[in-house]
């Protein structure tokens, strides 16, 4: 039987995402749809559309357009996922931007995408906003005509407008860009549809069983699509809670989180869970309350997804897999699936979802059980990548198939197990990182002659960042110095842990470098063999 599996076909939803907010807020008006606890703030589907509908005013009091781009540069917190509902309301386009990224991705990404109005928190405990975005200002000319900050009297001016949503966009018009790696070395932004968000929203909730009585505990970023699509779409398609337990992830605020807001789903990627399991305090929390969620973002140890089965109360956790570009969910297993199938690979094809598996000489279908290359097509493939048609049309071929780049296998019941990835790639904690953009960063220090990165295993984060770097002849570095360079320039889910330096690289016979030889090297010389045969769906 050849490697190719269709989800079962159900009907869809057509509305846009400001259409599924109104059907919600009129159907569950006094339920909580958001509660961020680190804000003491609590919004019930009736408020988030009246206030979605004051910002898309102010937004058109800011000269904002339909199709214009509109960016959120922040945290998690209540203001991110208003602004979310808000330019779908109006008709603009939101832009996620990473809160981790520094002036250097900053500044490609306020170029590359057009943004006229940002919004942002003034500074974190660790970072100062404001700072970064004037040095980026002051350096280029950017289309960027507005930056509002959170906690402004801007922004208070600007929620206390009457509510206002006159645009009506079309299902299939682009509602968000997400930045993410691909396949060549500058980030690219994908250019995702109402049609495309809103009914991965509606699969998942689907799959996952939400009604309006779920609350899904969400301490991944809303910056990500595992957060503004599996968490916030997903309750936009059920009425279920969204519940933020911190600005970034903190186990013990996670915990806590579930406890007192009684949440009945978790999501986090393998290196959160792991943080829970290990709290000192976790079998003090009451966590019976939970019933299911999504273990994704990242490949996923099967004894970590067996010990939050057991120790943290989810008999129902479940495993996704997905792209940016896939919107990203394509491959889901089933709440009642046997612990086999749950832990041991990512699903199988979700509804309405094509999935093949095709072999990277020839592109033909392959065998069950044959490695190949996963696939996908249907409703959830992206528009394309933002003004790069070229890059478009190598990610989707003529008969609208997806090419993930990454490897996998399909089972005889066609459940998928991921093999291995676009061999560049690094997934530290769940971040995407192509190492070419590190690489194209790091050749602007003047010490640096050549430098190449890969990913390193790493136990508790998947993989780390390391840097083999050849000097400049007569030059001098260390470790420290260059993790410095790095600093408030690139974000720090970027910066090398491991750093060597060399004289000479790995190299083919025909100069090609060999990374797997370097990562081959750094494990037999630092001990790390365990890490890397950590077994993963």
């Amino acid at each position: 039987m050849l490697s190719y599996s269709q989800g079962p076909t159900i009907p869809l939803l057509d509305r846009t995402i400001g259409e599924q907010l109104e059907y919600v807020a009129e159907r569950w008006s006094d339920r909580l749809a958001v509660v961020s606890r680190h804000q003491q703030y609590r919004l019930t589907w009736a408020d988030m559309l009246t206030n979605a509908d004051r910002l898309a005013h102010a937004l058109a009091e800011l000269g904002v357009k339909p199709r214009d781009r509109v960016g959120v540069w922040a945290m998690n917190c209540y203001e991110w996922m208003l602004i979310q509902s808000a330019c779908a309301r109006a008709g603009a386009i939101l832009v996620s931007v990473n809160p981790a990224s520094r002036s250097h991705e900053l500044s490609f990404i306020l170029r590359k995408s057009g943004l006229k109005v940002l919004f942002l928190r003034e500074r974190g405990d660790r970072t100062n906003y404001a700072e970064i975005l004037g040095e980026v200002r002051s350096g280029t000319t950017l289309p960027l005509e507005h930056a509002v900050f959170f906690g402004s009297a801007t922004w208070d001016q600007l929620l206390s407008l009457a509510p206002h949503a006159a645009e009506n966009p079309d299902l299939d018009d682009v509602t968000n860009i997400q930045y993410t790696s691909g396949t060549t070395g500058s980030p690219k932004g994908v250019l995702l549809t109402h049609r495309n968000l809103v009914n991965n929203g509606f699969v998942i909730a689907r799959v996952l069983r939400y009604t309006e009585h779920d609350r899904i505990c969400l301490p991944v970023p809303l910056s990500h699509c595992f957060g503004n699509v599996i968490g916030s779409m997903a309750s936009l398609a059920s009425g279920a809670a969204i519940v933020l337990p911190n600005w970034v992830f903190d186990a013990r605020a996670t915990l806590e989180a579930i406890e007192q807001e009684r949440a009945t789903a978790l999501y986090g990627v393998p290196t959160m869970f792991i943080a829970e399991l290990r709290d000192p305090d976790l079998s003090h929390f009451d966590l019976t309350s939970l019933r299911t969620g999504v273990m994704a973002g990242a490949p996923c140890p099967i004894e970590i997804m067996k010990q939050v089965i057991r120790d943290m109360h989810c008999p129902e956790l479940t495993i996704g897999y997905g792209l940016t570009e896939t919107s990203p969910i394509i491959t889901m297993s089933d709440v009642d699936d046997d612990l086999d199938r749950r832990a041991c690979t990512v699903g199988k094809a979700v509804p309405c979802t094509e999935i093949k598996v095709v072999s990277l000489e020839d592109r033909s279908t392959v065998e069950r059980g044959v490695q190949g290359e996963i696939c996908a097509r249907g409703y959830m493939i992206m528009k394309g990548y933002d003004a790069e048609p070229d890059a478009t049309a190598r990610a989707i071929d003529a008969e609208g198939w997806f090419r993930s780049g990454d490897l996998g296998v399909m089972r005889e019941d066609g459940y998928i197990k991921v093999t291995g990835r676009a061999k560049d790639m690094i997934i530290r904690g769940g971040e995407n990182i192509y190492p070419r953009e590190i690489e194209e960063f790091l050749y602007t220090h003047p010490k640096i002659a050549e430098v190449h990165v890969t990913g390193l295993p790493n136990e508790r984060l998947g993989e780390i960042v390391l840097a083999w770097i050849r000097l400049k002849s007569g030059e001098n570095a260390t470790s420290d110095e260059i993790r410095e360079f790095c600093c408030d320039q690139i974000a720090r889910f970027k910066i090398p842990e491991c750093i060597r330096f060399v004289d000479s690289f790995p190299t083919t016979l025909s100069g090609k470098i060999q990374k797997f030889k370097m990562r081959e090297i750094e494990i037999r010389e630092q001990g790390l063999e365990r890490a890397a045969q950590t077994q993963t769906a």
